[in-house]
């Protein structure tokens, strides 16, 4: 890989970093408990008991989101960056440019 495409990788990486971060601390605060003294009616409680499930479940998938791309920030300077875990192959850098967390090409991950 390039090093201009390391670059324009890594912005994007940390662009991404930085989107996600923001975007748990929000789901965090919509996650809070519900206090049943909350004079909300009873459809309203099972409504925001519901959404929360919803926001708990979208904050589980952005950590591990999160998790991943700092995983692949700390090794976009290594030689294993790019290469398809399963096949050896280069990943293409539009896969990469897409999901930069990728370890295998789109051939292998189907």
């Amino acid at each position: 890989m390039k090093t201009k495409e390391k670059l324009i990788l890594k912005e994007k990486i940390e662009k991404e970093i930085k989107k996600l971060h923001q975007e748990m601390q929000d789901l965090k605060e919509m996650v809070k408990p519900i206090s049943p003294e909350n004079a909300i009616g009873r459809i309203s409680r099972m409504d925001a008991i519901n959404n929360k499930s919803v926001n708990e479940a979208t904050l589980r998938k952005a950590s591990l989101r999160f998790d991943d791309l700092k995983q692949a920030l700390q090794k976009i300077d290594s030689a294993e960056f790019g290469i398809c875990m399963r096949c050896s192959e280069i990943i293409p850098m539009g896969r990469l440019l897409l999901r930069p967390q990728s370890k295998s090409c789109v051939k292998c991950a189907h």
